[in-house]
């Protein structure tokens, strides 16, 4: 097949070598913003004067129907044309002809790519942001069932003090709020328009690229032609974005395996959440968790290709940022999968309350309400820890807990321990005193 760029070439290139340059198998996603950045380009010809309006509106009739098509799931991308931008000139030619040519005018595909990506970020952020928010309403729904659940609080993973089981889950609502502003702030970095750079060096005839970014939805549109086309900032947030949200998640589904396993039984996951064992009758994992925690790798993985392979660009377009995409799309799939994963994961999840409860009544949770006790009554806090730290010696030791000593043993300690201290070492006191 001829190529629409090949006038300079003599020799034809081999199919192998073909497949290897084309992108098509993956850029073929950007068809839709690639139409809408079409439309808007032969509207400005025509309002500038650059096309007639006989062939303007040809040219859009041409493009309706190829959108049309799209739509409907009837297009058929080829290798032989190599990308979308091809692949969707040579269908408008075989819809209205030779003028489908004009099209092209004062346009590159370097900004014509460029363009397409802005779109499709713009309109993925805001998927994200919707389901962030989702998730966020769950987080604070299911925080509100268990303001009273009493569970411990790990440091080092080790029983550190009780809490609210509510307060827990809160603590990712704030990382994904932040998760939310972030991508909510890149916005600004996305809502720029490249169109009109052409190549490189913008074009010599009279466009107007206000127009074109206003018929876009663009808020403004950049200021140097090479950066335009050259840019790839946007997505690299877009990617640093998800990789932090990626590890929230990650650090979420880490718990939520814990809890779910016999040592813990502190939850339990519906079936719709859960898979088992070809091997072991009995197993029921926790696989949806544990995918979005491996799958964090691939969203870093992403990240990291990009930034290499901008590392060592000179300006302004090169083949080497065929290579932005598909870490893209599938960065862009894997964070919208995972929201809609755990939000269900969450909202669905059997809670076992007694158990969490009882967890902090078997420990030594309450060692600080005993040192922050004695420090009340004037014992100076370095020495009630030293205190403290002795009584759960002797206790580990006896196989007893701090609440099991008698009180003529506290008194012994110090006369200004009373029988409030049993009410003070209980761990629903220890979470109310701290709210």
């Amino acid at each position: 097949m001829e190529k629409l760029w090949g006038g300079r070439f003599q020799g034809k290139s081999e199919a192998w070598i073909d497949e290897f340059g084309a992108s098509i198998s993956f850029d073929k996603n950007l068809a839709k913003q690639d139409i809408a950045g079409s439309l808007a380009h032969v509207k400005m010809l025509g309002k500038c004067g650059i096309l007639n309006s006989e062939d303007t509106q040809e040219i859009i009739r041409g493009l309706n129907i190829v959108a049309e098509k799209l739509n409907k799931g009837e297009l058929q991308f080829t290798l032989a044309n190599e990308d979308v931008h091809l692949n969707i000139e040579k269908m408008l030619h075989e819809e209205i002809g030779p003028v489908a040519g004009k099209l092209h005018t004062a346009r590159s595909r370097n900004d014509q790519v460029a363009t397409d990506m802005h779109l499709y970020l713009k309109e993925t952020v805001q998927n994200v942001i919707e389901k962030i928010h989702h998730f966020r309403e769950v987080l604070v729904s299911k925080a509100e069932e268990h303001v009273e659940t009493i569970m411990p609080g790990y440091t080092h993973l080790q029983h550190a003090q009780p809490i609210s089981f509510g307060h827990h889950l809160m603590a990712y609502y704030n990382m994904l709020s932040r998760d939310q502003q972030r991508f909510e702030e890149s916005v600004k970095r996305i809502d720029i328009s490249p169109l009109g750079c052409a190549a490189l060096a913008g074009t010599t005839f009279p466009i107007d690229r206000e127009y074109t970014a206003e018929l876009l939805g663009f808020s403004s549109i950049y200021d140097n032609s090479l950066d335009g086309v050259s840019d790839r900032d946007f997505i690299l947030e877009f990617l640093s974005d998800s990789s932090i949200l990626m590890m929230h998640l990650s650090r979420f589904c880490e718990e939520i395996i814990l809890w779910c396993s016999h040592e813990f039984q502190f939850i339990e996951l519906t079936d719709t959440f859960s898979t088992g064992s070809s091997i072991m009758p009995q197993k029921k994992n926790p696989d949806m968790a544990e995918l979005i925690r491996g799958k964090s790798g691939r969203v870093y993985g992403n990240l990291f290709g990009l930034l290499t392979v901008l590392k060592g660009l000179p300006l302004a377009y090169n083949k080497d940022l065929q290579e932005d995409k598909e870490g893209m799309f599938d960065t862009a799939h894997t964070i919208l999968t995972s929201l809609d994963i755990i939000a269900g994961m969450i909202n669905t999840m059997n809670v076992n309350k007694e158990i969490m409860t009882k967890s902090t009544q078997k420990d030594f949770s309450n060692a600080t309400e005993l040192a922050d006790y004695l420090a009340n009554k004037g014992i100076p806090f370095r020495e009630a820890h030293e205190i403290v730290g002795k009584l759960v010696l002797a206790c580990t030791q006896k196989g007893i807990y701090l609440q099991d000593i008698s009180i003529s043993d506290y008194q012994a300690i110090s006369p200004l321990i009373e029988q409030d201290i049993y009410d003070t070492l209980s761990s629903h006191t220890a979470v109310v005193r701290r709210h």
